[in-house]
């Protein structure tokens, strides 16, 4: 492995990223959102630093940035590094950015060290991963694992530009989207490195860890509807107020939210009609958000959050109705993988430790194509989708050093043989 002590791989990796982190849609603060002007000078930049590594690259018809680094055996399956290139508004510069630059910064020092790869690897720098701009899910990740939506394209923007009409501007193909699917048996697995977006790594004092599963996600809208009255003349015990009412269903919520292991439930949306200072509330539209890597788990909170609810609302004289938008299946990592993440993250004089994503990734979408894992880099604070986004340059570095050694025994001859 890379000497740990000079730091250079994760200088590199930092060195990288403030490339990129030039390309923005605003002045004075980093966005850069799919198949925009940023978008396509971040890719176009990414093609040349893959170039420069020696890979044999290009931009496909969707916008993903595509790097090959053929094996001593072409025909045998390949292993695929990568993560995304966009970002939210005013985001940071390390949220997905990260993976795809340890991924160069792999090839180039499996290349200094002399080693050829006994499989091809690719690496890929997806555009639509926080799906701001368009009504999409992983649009990019999922065209090459074969699961494109065709009703994306027709998908509009806040300005009313469609999807369609974005990718021709950004010299994509909408006619070449189905050549972009990937064989299944062409490829081994699937890596991709990420900011944790959360504080556990910074808690234990550990640089990186290892996921274990992405979360399983629950949304869905809910409605309080109660009385409208005079906050002045309607006495209190006579009141059917759809705020109070919604106040007491968030208690249930967070309440249910906490009482599993690495189960999360939020309500981060709700609007009071009819809104003045002097009348009692009488409807209040509002989301639920629930995550947990266990579907089964998942599907029982939300359960045992509707079933309070409903017999909240009895109690207060109130109507509740509740409508499920989202039901997104949790994805589990890949054994095998995650065995090799830990004798990497051991080699590197670190404790293996796993924890569940609850945030959303390719790897998602990658999961339906080849085996799956992800690398969790530790970052300040747990800040994520915030210009304050941070890691250190010797996070970065122990992050590279672990994917090198991951990527080099996936790729030996030894181990394949």
């Amino acid at each position: 492995m890379t000497n740990p002590s000079d730091l250079s791989l994760g200088r590199r990796a930092m060195a990288l990223l403030d490339t990129l982190a030039q390309h923005s849609d605003e002045p004075g603060r980093l966005t850069r959102l799919y198949l925009s002007r940023a978008h396509r000078d971040a890719a176009q930049t990414t093609l040349r630093l893959m170039q420069e590594a020696g890979l044999d690259s290009h931009i496909d018809p969707i916008g993903t940035v595509v790097g090959r680094l053929e094996g001593s055996d072409p025909d045998a399956p390949a292993l695929i590094i990568g993560s995304h290139i966009d970002t939210v508004v005013d985001g940071g510069r390390f949220d997905g950015t990260l993976g795809v630059v340890l991924g160069i910064v792999t090839v180039e020092a499996l290349r200094q060290q002399g080693v050829t790869p006994a499989c091809p690897i690719e690496i890929v720098a997806f555009g639509d991963e926080e799906n701001v701009r368009f009504p999409t899910n992983l649009s990019s990740s999922h065209a090459l694992s074969g699961r494109y939506n065709p009703a994306w394209l027709d998908g509009t923007d806040q300005d009313g530009v469609s999807l369609r009409d974005a990718l021709a501007q950004f010299g994509g193909d909408e006619n070449g989207i189905g050549s972009i699917a990937r064989n299944p048996a062409r490829y081994q697995g699937y890596l991709e490195v990420h900011i944790e977006q959360g504080p556990l790594l910074e808690a234990k004092d550990l640089p990186v860890g290892i996921v274990s599963a992405i979360n399983g996600i629950t949304r869905a809208r809910a409605s309080v509807t109660g009385e409208a009255g005079h906050a002045g003349t309607v006495p209190m015990a006579m009141r059917r107020d759809a705020l109070a009412a919604v106040a007491e269903m968030i208690g249930i919520v967070e309440r249910a939210g906490a009482k599993r292991n690495d189960t999360v439930a939020t309500v981060g949306v709700a609007q009071v009609q009819p809104g003045a200072i002097n009348v009692i509330p009488a409807r209040v539209d509002f989301t639920l958000d629930a995550r947990a890597p266990d579907d089964a788990v998942r599907h029982a909170m939300v359960q045992d959050i509707v079933s309070e609810c409903e017999a909240a609302a009895h109690r207060r004289g109130v109507a509740f109705t509740i409508e499920p938008f989202m039901d997104s299946p949790a994805t589990p990592m890949d054994k095998n993988l995650i065995t090799q993440l830990e004798d990497a993250v051991r080699q590197a004089g670190i404790a293996p430790l796993h924890l569940a994503s609850g945030a959303g990734h390719d790897a998602v979408a990658m999961a339906g194509l080849c085996p799956s894992t992800m690398l969790f880099v530790r970052c300040k604070e747990g800040i994520s989708h915030n210009p304050a986004e941070s890691i250190t340059v010797e996070d970065a570095d122990v992050a590279a050093r672990v994917l090198v050694e991951t990527v080099r025994k996936l790729t030996s001859a030894e181990l394949r043989s």
